[in-house]
């Protein structure tokens, strides 16, 4: 039976997941390495065709273990125990320079063969301008059947064709110095068993913080688009604005609930619009005590024990992950979806070749769970079941994934959004008024989404 999932709700089925996460929109490093074919039986695949004797090359982006060469590593000769004779060579991009790299390599005739990212870059960028290779024979009855049906609907575009076969996703979130909270009596605005709160409650422990010494609350980081989903999440959030419309056709975040959220941030003691910093930045200065809340939070960063425990900030301090701030009380939290999309560079033996290592890792009943396990991130499909159920850690997260909301990074023109977003929070930053900053993101970013 299909887990049909509204557009709107994302996920509602959280019985079956749980995950730990990883900084997928703040960071990231880069490196190359090569994969040989080990020695096994040979195979095809199913859906493409023979591959025999290609050699491709991945790109992937810091998502989870799949930014980590031993990981990938394992995961590839995996593959090559089933299929010897396809070689692997991989790379590894980030968030601050991987775009550039791969548009550069586009526009040289060099592209990877394969890719892993998310909608917005697979289906509502690189697919859009035609350089990449439909998946649709990928996506067979039964796949629509076991993916659930919002990120089905985030892999293809309004024709029915397929540029991305997922993976993997989790929720976005904020986090706050829960010792902090505690020592200056503000943890009753607090649920901490939903990881819920009022906009309200949030502005009344901002404001208990900041009355208690601390100067440097949270941050609106704008220097550059590294994590910008936390800084949407504040502002769509705090009185139920919107950022694109329902059919993810143009952009809404210049409605009066926005206008309104950005202007009480801005007046808010202890918030500071910092152009100096963006998403990975904003985590440092958190866990290292300069600031008590993030807003570029997952699980990833609460599992993180570069510096401490897993949940301690360097300094010791509780860590306790939240859901944005809302008046309603429904929070609607970013998404992540993340999986492998083809370059058509026309080589057919390599697209045939590319398509077999995605049936492999993300459809294979046999392997997929490992790949999930790689990412660190909640599976897309159901019958991959609950595979962090011994971890409580993972399992608190999993309360996370009823609040996703809509998944809106798909609107035309998204990449010039996104700039655009955190320009137009740096002019706030410099004291230009608010409506204004917005009806200029609103009018740029919708030009790009009509070009």
């Amino acid at each position: 039976m299909k887990n049909a999932i509204s557009r709107r709700s994302f996920l509602k089925a959280v019985g079956i997941m749980s995950a730990a996460g990883a900084l997928a929109a703040c960071g990231g490093k880069s490196a190359s390495t090569s994969m040989a074919a080990s020695t096994s039986m040979a195979a095809s695949t199913a859906a493409s065709g023979s591959a025999s004797g290609a050699s491709i090359k991945l790109w992937t982006y810091p998502i989870g273990g799949w930014g980590k060469d031993e990981t990938v590593q394992e995961l590839i000769a995996s593959f090559n125990a089933k299929y010897p004779d396809i070689k692997v060579a991989v790379e590894y991009l980030d968030y601050t320079n991987g775009d550039d790299q791969v548009n550069t390599a586009i526009e040289g005739g060099s592209a990877p063969d394969l890719i892993m990212e998310g909608p917005e870059r697979l289906v509502a960028n690189w697919g859009a301008k035609g350089v990449m290779a439909p998946l649709n024979d990928l996506w067979t009855d039964d796949a629509k059947k076991d993916i659930y049906e919002s990120v089905n609907s985030a892999c293809h575009n309004d024709k029915g064709d397929y540029y991305e076969y997922p993976l993997c996703m989790t929720a976005h979130c904020m986090a706050v110095n829960m010792t902090k909270v505690k020592e200056v009596g503000a943890d009753k605005y607090l649920d901490t068993d939903k990881h819920t709160w009022s906009t309200e409650g949030f502005l009344n422990t901002v404001d208990a913080l900041y009355k208690g010494g601390y100067e440097n609350v949270a941050a609106i980081y704008c220097g550059g688009q590294g994590g910008d989903q936390g800084t949407r999440a504040i502002i769509n959030n705090m009185y139920g604005g919107t950022f694109t419309d329902d059919a993810h056709t143009k952009y809404t975040a210049d409605s009066a609930e926005n206008i309104k959220a950005i202007q009480t941030l801005y007046d808010t003691d202890g918030i500071n619009f910092d152009a100096s910093i963006a998403g990975g930045d904003e985590i440092t200065l958190f866990r290292n005590g300069t600031l008590q809340m993030a807003f570029c939070w997952n699980i990833a960063q609460q599992l993180n024990s570069d510096n401490n425990d897993a949940g301690l900030t360097n300094d010791g301090d509780e860590i306790m992950p939240m859901a944005f701030p809302t008046a309603s009380g429904d929070p609607k939290l970013c998404g992540g979806i993340w999986g492998f999309g083809v370059f058509d560079n026309g080589d057919e033996a390599k697209v045939k070749a590319a398509k077999t290592f995605i049936e492999f890792i993300a459809a294979d009943p046999d392997q997929v769970k490992d790949s999930v396990l790689a990412s660190t991130y909640f599976p897309v499909r159901a019958s991959v079941g609950d595979i962090y159920a011994d971890n409580a850690i993972m399992s608190e997260y999993t309360k996370f994934m009823a609040y996703l909301g809509d998944y809106y990074q798909i609107t035309p023109g998204w990449a010039t959004a996104r700039t655009e977003w955190w320009n137009m929070l740096q002019r706030v930053g410099t004291g230009e008024d608010v409506a204004t900053s917005v009806a200029t993101f609103v009018q740029n970013a919708n030009a790009a989404a009509k070009a």
